[in-house]
């Protein structure tokens, strides 16, 4: 009985307005503990126990980079300016060494399982699990006759799934960006979540996700020396293009097949779509402008258009896409929807990209739907916006 009214109270406290100042253990934390703490100002308070280090530095990765300061209990402390809402990749630097915070649930972000801590945004609970039914999320494994491996997909099935057992579903292609994996739209972006509200609220129709690996080499072939390599050059962007053609055949020609083979797909363009982040924005319009005999909903979430975007030129209708927009009223037939994503504050190359990508669009009389997300950067909290605005415009 005490347990239980010991428990009753941790959840009231939990469940209590928060006041500026008043930290909490962040949502992302590993079971019982206590840091990171964010507050309702959206401040984050680290704490990590190295009595024998002589320098400990926080590295938000997109926010401060900050000196901690040691106490005498040997734990090193520092809390940080307002950081926007959303997930915030994190590490920490203990004199010179780059590691985890243990204190976090790790993320795979940047190549590599990362500590990250979500600061909640005020009001918002779309991205957030309700008291409404949910789908669930499978692991899958198919054999890839394009890289000659096993590779592994997540996908998403709405709510009664396997009650409505002859209900057959549109399917979306959801893909992560770079050096993050399939698992990123689930863990970091909540997209089960978000889809789960949209669908009882009646804002989306059900349907099902598939995340996939986005990286792929072909069978047979070496992975590629980069070493010393800078990002840009000839060496890099070769192995880039090698790497979107064998993802591209590997979606097109294994795991759209295996998708349609194994669910209650309705396997056809009208009822398929892809989008993606970043870099799996800029693979969803390779692939898509590709393949419009299966695609007819394309999504770029921060990445688009790879070559207009970081070439720094102007949509050409008569030829990029392989012509595809030559003809504004045929392509609108044809693609149901075009949708470009920004947060304001991203980055200005690409932000300037895709604005530029906007106005070609809209110079040429091409239908689309373009979205910015406030106060956002290269982040989750923008990717989830732009989610919580594109599933409601499938399929409908």
């Amino acid at each position: 009985m005490k347990q239980l009214i010991f428990v009753m109270v941790l959840v009231s406290s939990f469940c209590q307005a928060q006041q500026p100042g008043d930290f909490q253990p962040a949502t992302t934390n590993v079971w019982g503990a206590q840091y990171p703490r964010v507050d309702n100002a959206g401040r984050v308070e680290l704490r990590i126990k190295a009595p024998e280090a002589t320098k400990v530095r926080a590295n938000f990765w997109s926010g401060p980079k900050l000196d901690m300061e040691k106490q005498s209990d040997g734990f090193w402390t520092i809390t940080t300016p307002p950081q926007a809402p959303g997930l915030h990749y994190y590490t920490l630097i203990i004199d010179g060494a780059e590691v985890s915070d243990t204190g976090s649930q790790a993320f795979f972000g940047g190549g590599k399982f990362a500590s990250a801590v979500e600061v909640p945004e005020p009001g918002s609970t779309y991205y957030l699990p309700q008291d409404v039914p949910h789908g669930q999320v499978r692991e899958i494994w198919y054999n890839s006759k394009v890289t000659g491996t096993w590779r592994h997909a997540l996908v998403y099935t709405p709510p009664g799934y396997d009650v409505q057992a002859k209900v057959r579903y549109p399917v979306l292609y959801l893909q992560h960006g770079a050096g993050e994996d399939e698992t990123g739209w689930v863990r970091q972006g909540h997209a089960n979540f978000i889809l789960d509200n949209l669908i009882a609220a009646k804002s989306s129709k059900p349907m099902i996700i598939v995340m996939a690996y986005g990286y792929a080499k072909r069978a047979g072939k070496p992975l590629p020396d980069l070493t010393g390599k800078p990002f840009g050059s000839p060496e890099m962007m070769q192995a880039m293009q090698e790497m979107a053609s064998a993802f591209e055949d590997d979606l097109t020609q294994v795991l759209i097949p295996y998708i349609d083979s194994n669910f209650r797909t309705i396997p056809d363009r009208d009822h398929r779509a892809m989008a993606g982040l970043s870099m799996g924005g800029m693979q969803t319009f390779q692939v898509t402008f590709d393949h419009l005999d299966l695609f007819s909903y394309i999504g770029g979430f921060s990445g688009a258009a790879g070559p207009l975007v970081l070439g720094n030129r102007s949509l050409d209708v008569k030829t990029d896409f392989h012509g595809a927009m030559a003809d504004p009223a045929a392509f609108a037939k044809k693609v149901h929807l075009l949708f470009i994503g920004v947060g304001t504050e991203e980055p200005e190359r690409m932000r300037a990209g895709l604005l530029r990508l906007h106005t070609s669009l809209q110079d040429a009389k091409i239908q689309h739907m373009f979205y910015e997300s406030p106060g956002t950067a290269h982040e989750w909290q923008t990717w989830r916006r732009d989610l919580k605005e594109f599933a409601p415009k499938l399929f409908q």
